[in-house]
């Protein structure tokens, strides 16, 4: 009897034993569709992040994904870089075609990073509210119009630019600036379809990207 009694107390606590042992939900640490990257020791995404800091930024999600390809993220850095640090294009000009971008694009990200940015080169809330219905306001310049209408020539038919709308664009720019916005447009049209793509989340912890030469 006993023994019996002694089986029957053995049964009931083997599943309270099994629940105390089971382990902890583990924290989403993952900031895309990609496994979450641990702290790199890959000497390109150490120069990498080094020079994110130098710049005034910090590094964020969008450079964690890339990450996973340290040789393509630190050349793909570069490019960003020399778009912002290394033209003549005016950056108002730069960021208010990005922004145009993420907007066509519904990219959440490219917008998120971008505005604070736009806004720091003299990018009002107004213009910004007003650019999905730009050639119905009166907020932009003959020059930002321009732009505008070249921007989306590129973005949304495929790069068939149309002999009028290329005129009036190159009217008001110079051969090395349609140069500079042309690679502008199309890198950055990459880089929303990057961020929509791998779902790479927007900063929750407040990471800012280099503010541009304004």
């Amino acid at each position: 009897m006993h023994r019996l009694a002694a089986c029957i107390i053995l049964v009931t606590l083997i599943p309270v034993t099994f629940m105390a042992a089971a382990p902890a939900a583990t924290k989403d640490t993952s900031v895309s569709r990609l496994p979450a990257l641990p702290d790199p020791s890959d000497p390109y995404l150490k120069e990498m992040f080094a020079k994110v800091r130098a710049k005034g930024g910090q590094p964020l999600n969008i450079h964690l994904v890339q990450g996973f390809a340290p040789k393509l993220a630190r050349a793909r850095l570069d490019m960003a870089y020399a778009l912002r640090y290394d033209v003549v294009t005016p950056a108002l000009l730069r960021e208010m075609a990005i922004l145009r971008i993420g907007q066509i694009l519904n990219s959440e990200y490219e917008l998120d990073q971008h505005v604070p940015l736009a806004k720091a080169c003299g990018v009002t809330d107004a213009q910004i509210a007003a650019l999905p219905n730009w050639r119905a306001s009166a907020l932009f310049d003959e020059k930002q119009r321009a732009l505008l209408g070249y921007t989306e020539a590129v973005a949304l038919h495929g790069g068939e630019v149309d002999d009028a709308t290329y005129a009036a664009f190159a009217k008001q720019f110079s051969p090395q600036e349609i140069v500079e916005i042309t690679i502008t447009i199309i890198t950055y049209y990459g880089t929303g379809q990057l961020t929509k793509a791998l779902k790479v989340k927007v900063e929750t912890n407040g990471a800012r990207s280099a503010p541009p030469k304004c």
